[in-house]
C-alpha cells in the first residue's frame, strides 16, 4: 500500500470546546474548517476533529475509546511547563517507563492524550 499521508479523525461531543482546545491551547495549525469538522496540521499528517463522539465526565476508559493521541516531542519538561503556562491540567506529568517517559492531559472531552519523550529508549523511536 503506497500511503501519501497519514491522518486520525476524532469523534468528540463537545466541539467547540475541543477545537479551542486543540488550537489555542496545543496551538496545532488549522488545515481546514467547516462547519462539523476542523482538520489541524501535524508535522507527519493531520488530526480532524468531527461533530458525532461522545463526552465523558471523566477519562474515557479502553472500553469507552480504545485509543491514546500521542504527541512525541523532544523535552516532556519543557513541553509540559509551556501547556500548564496556557491552562492545561495535567493527571500526570511525568511517567517512567522502560520504555519512555510520558505526561498525560485529557481533552474537554476526556480523550487521553499523551506527550512522550522522544529519545533512543523511546518505544516509538525510529531505527536507524
Amino acid at each position: 500500500m503506497n500511503v501519501d499521508e497519514f491522518g486520525l479523525i476524532l469523534f468528540v461531543e463537545r466541539f467547540e470546546q475541543c477545537v479551542k482546545f486543540y488550537q489555542n491551547l496545543l496551538q496545532l495549525p488549522v488545515r481546514r474548517s467547516q462547519d462539523t469538522l476542523v482538520c489541524f496540521e501535524l508535522q507527519t499528517g493531520y488530526l480532524m476533529v468531527e461533530k458525532g463522539g461522545v463526552a465523558q465526565p471523566g477519562e474515557k476508559t479502553r472500553i469507552h475509546n480504545p485509543t491514546v493521541l500521542r504527541f512525541d516531542v523532544e523535552n516532556l519538561s519543557k513541553e509540559v511547563h509551556h501547556l500548564k503556562e496556557r491552562g492545561i491540567h495535567f493527571l500526570e506529568e511525568r511517567c517512567v517507563f522502560d520504555w519512555g517517559t510520558i505526561a498525560v492531559l485529557l481533552d474537554p472531552d476526556r480523550n487521553r492524550i499523551e506527550l512522550g519523550e522522544m529519545n533512543a529508549t523511546s518505544a516509538s523511536y525510529p531505527r536507524t
